[in-house]
């Protein structure tokens, strides 16, 4: 056995005839496994946080978006349909129209978007999935509506309420004077459903069919403002993404929901960047513990460090005794506060012990990336303080 870990070993599991270097170990041990502890669970909340953000995306936006990048509407010509339906990557293709609306019911007035889509959009989306209150698109009922949870509270719309059809009204386009009274296209429909979702998606939408969206805007059969496209499992979204946009042309602008949704990524990904440096700084500060361990050591074993020098240890051979106490004793608080660690975001994972709301745990995520991180994190800065704390040991030192 290698005689600087042999000995590290000894002075690690044996105790010291000075029960306060005894105590200021174990204070330094439970400062890594607390440390250690803290940042997995931080790291594995926020990868919950963020599988659950990408997962409201996931009913809300579409794998890829093509809209026109010269005005709002595009033709869906023959071309276009051939090089969707052509391409082996597209599971799911459904057009689109958007456009903001003004919304009127019971003298309270709103501005949203309608979003008309065909049959095949939940395919898209799966946005049925999330329709809290009612029903999705019935393909047998006309001028029907879902609208999110958001605009029902600003509106007061309850479902299926015959009395008094939600009003979607869209200026009329053209110069000049304009009527008053007959300024807007209108469509009276009845609320069949309402979805939940983030708060901005929420308050956007009212989806409608397709049909219905193309006769509130006069629109022609072919004329759309935007196809979405649902990806087979395992594409890659991003190369999928400019291959198709150099396919299509610069006529037209085509988007993955992370380009859609950039800002919220850009804040999720620093968010956790930030959180992981903040839990880094407190497991620096508890790793001043292992650093005033290892100095109280080697001061309490210094008549033993010069007998190993008379004897032909070398001053590195010595340094490297409490390079490995330190390390071992790191690592040792880190394996432990990894395997609670582990377990605890097992249990949450599978019985909820956290809530944010009633019914929603808090949600977490194993990740084997960051039990990595938290591994190269505490070895790393456990192997810098071990080094710091054993740069004290010297001739002069030893001699005194």
């Amino acid at each position: 056995m290698n005689f600087s870990l042999y000995i590290a070993k000894r002075y690690l599991f044996s105790k010291t005839s000075n029960n306060a270097i005894n105590i200021i170990t174990i204070i330094a041990s439970f400062g890594v496994i607390v440390g250690s502890l803290a940042l997995f669970i931080i790291l594995s909340g926020f990868s919950g946080l963020r599988t659950f953000s990408y997962s409201l995306l996931d009913v809300s936006d579409p794998d890829i978006k093509i809209t026109s990048s010269k005005g709002k509407t595009f033709l869906y010509t023959e071309d276009i349909h051939h090089s969707l339906e052509s391409n082996t990557s597209i599971k799911v293709i459904s057009k689109i129209i958007e456009e903001r609306v003004f919304l009127e019911y019971n003298d309270k007035n709103e501005i949203a978007y309608v979003k008309g889509v065909e049959e095949n959009y939940t395919s898209i989306t799966h946005v049925d999935s999330v329709v809290s209150v009612g029903n999705w698109l019935d393909k047998d009922l006309t001028n029907t509506a879902v609208v999110g949870n958001g605009i029902s509270r600003k509106l007061s719309l309850g479902i299926l309420n015959f009395g008094e059809p939600l009003s979607i009204m869209v200026p009329k386009p053209g110069i000049g004077f304009i009527n008053p009274n007959n300024a807007f296209y209108k469509l009276n429909v009845q609320i069949v459903g309402l979805y939940s979702g983030t708060e901005e998606f929420e308050n956007k939408f009212v989806f409608v069919s397709l049909k219905e969206a193309q006769d509130l805007l006069k629109f022609k059969e072919n004329q759309f403002t935007g196809i979405e496209l649902k990806l087979v499992d395992n594409s890659d979204a991003d190369l999928f993404a400019e291959q198709l946009q150099e396919q299509l042309g610069n006529q037209f602008k085509v988007q993955t929901k992370e380009q859609l949704n950039e800002a919220m990524y850009k804040v999720l990904n620093t968010e956790n960047f930030i959180i992981y440096l903040i839990f880094t700084l407190i497991v620096i500060v508890a790793l001043f513990n292992v650093i005033g361990a290892i100095l109280m050591m080697i001061i309490d074993k210094k008549s033993n460090l010069k007998t190993l020098l008379n004897l032909g240890a070398t001053i590195q051979e010595i340094k490297k005794i409490f390079v490995l106490q330190g390390f071992l004793l790191t690592i040792l608080g880190m394996f432990i506060g990894l395997v609670l660690g582990i377990l605890l975001v097992i249990i949450q994972k599978q019985f909820g012990l956290f809530m944010i709301t009633q019914n929603l745990p808090y949600p977490v995520e194993f990740r084997f990336s960051n039990l990595f991180i938290v591994i190269a994190t505490i070895t790393i800065l456990g192997f810098i303080a071990s080094k710091i704390a054993s740069s004290r040991i010297s001739n002069e030192f030893i001699e005194k």
